[in-house]
């Protein structure tokens, strides 16, 4: 947004009149401390995000570390196909959320729209795949907890743990590796966590699918420009830090195996 500070005129109200002008809210001193309070308000929120994300991943690889043939094994049971794809759908959706926010910033309205379309078709393509991977897993029984059903994928565990020499097993998978129906009722341990993080992530792009399509609904109709884009750039942020969580998700949960 341009950081020249424009007047406050008291006989319109906040956001960009009929003639293209900015007026910045009431309680801010101009268009810069509010454009500055913005960012700042939107980065406190994404810190939280990470801080949430970043749990998980610690919780993670706490468990990777002791139940590391589990994850071993759970990771060869996803496609990696579908994962690479997501990965490429979700950069490609970074560029055109990117495109989108320039295009408002130099008053191409009508490009904008069209690069924040093409971000939403790749949000729902990213959630169609998961779609598809979600129902296989469901019907193989790969689920978390008491609905985990799928006899081959715990065998597979027990036979991995087992061929594996006792200096790889952490003290807890040794002490399993000797109950082998025991280690089977922990097998659906990987499939908790995948459930989890890639739930929890696929909210936040359905909810970022949401707010980019309220930004192209106000952007066709010239509610953003060169001189207040601020919504843009708020959602803009938001997607990449989306976008990238997923970048860890990935070889975390896809290439582990």
């Amino acid at each position: 947004m341009s950081t020249a500070n424009t007047e406050e005129h008291h006989g319109h109200g906040f956001g960009v009149d009929e003639h293209g002008k900015f007026h910045h809210a009431h309680h801010f001193n101009n268009a810069h401390h509010q454009y500055e309070s913005s960012k700042q308000g939107i980065w406190l929120f994404m810190v939280t995000e990470i801080l949430m994300f970043g749990g998980l991943f610690v919780a993670y690889a706490i468990y990777k570390s002791l139940y590391a043939p589990i994850f071993h094994v759970g990771g060869s049971y996803l496609d990696v196909k579908w994962g690479s794809i997501n990965t490429v759908v979700l950069i490609t959706s970074s560029f055109t959320m990117a495109l989108g926010i320039y295009f408002n910033q130099v008053n191409k309205q009508s490009k904008a729209v069209i690069a924040l379309a093409i971000t939403i078709l790749c949000a729902f393509g990213f959630m169609g795949i998961k779609y598809i991977e979600y129902s296989h897993k469901i019907h193989d029984g790969l689920l978390p907890g008491k609905y985990f059903h799928n006899e081959k994928f715990a065998q597979d565990v027990v036979n991995y743990t087992l061929s594996l020499p006792e200096e790889e097993l952490s003290p807890s998978m040794f002490e399993l590796a000797q109950q082998p129906e025991k280690l089977k009722k922990f097998a659906p341990l990987y499939f908790g966590f995948y459930f989890c993080m890639t739930g929890l992530h696929g909210i936040h792009v359905l909810v970022g699918a949401g707010l980019i399509f309220w930004i192209m609904i106000k952007t066709s109709r010239k509610k953003f420009n060169s001189e207040y884009y601020t919504p843009v750039e708020g959602v803009g942020i938001f997607w990449h830090i989306v976008d990238l969580i997923w970048i860890y998700l990935f070889p975390l949960l896809y290439l582990v195996g």
